[in-house]
């Protein structure tokens, strides 16, 4: 393996955290049962969205390239002799977190506003978010023509 790295995205446990507590102390103050099943149901959701969500991890080998999401259910797989071309962008912060559509490309992002964007040769665009964007543009840089 050439790069791994996982990027924790703290803001979005630490909101789901937030969330989750107040859900459960307003449970606990309605202390009627449907309000607390209710809770329970909310909270879970909120922590299989935290499992799901909460790390982003990308990995190069040679001339390939994984991210994924959490424990990996979520995930893309890329040939980098597809790749044509390869940036550091600076995202605008509405482009958000998670999977997201922006105006040229698709985009995975746990937090921050710093990505690697691919351009393929099919002409369609990938961004990855990253707390690293220096060294995963050079690990996909060094591989794009590695097979």
């Amino acid at each position: 393996m050439l790069y791994k790295h996982t990027q924790i995205g703290v803001t979005i446990l630490v909101i789901l955290a937030i969330a989750a507590l107040l859900m459960g102390v307003i449970a606990l103050f309605i202390s009627k049962e449907a309000s607390i099943w209710s809770a329970i149901a909310v909270i879970s959701s909120l922590a299989v969205i935290a499992i799901l969500f909460g790390t982003l991890t990308v990995e190069v080998e040679v001339g390939k390239l994984r991210c994924w999401f959490g424990m990996g259910l979520i995930h893309k797989e890329f040939n980098l002799t597809e790749v044509t071309d390869v940036k550091i962008i600076k995202n605008p912060w509405f482009y958000g977190w998670g999977i997201r559509r922006v105006p040229d490309a698709w985009m995975f992002n746990v937090s921050g506003l710093d990505a690697v964007q691919m351009e393929f040769s099919s002409g369609r665009k990938f961004r990855i978010g990253t707390d690293e964007p220096r060294r995963l543009e050079s690990a996909i840089r060094q591989n794009m023509h590695e097979t």
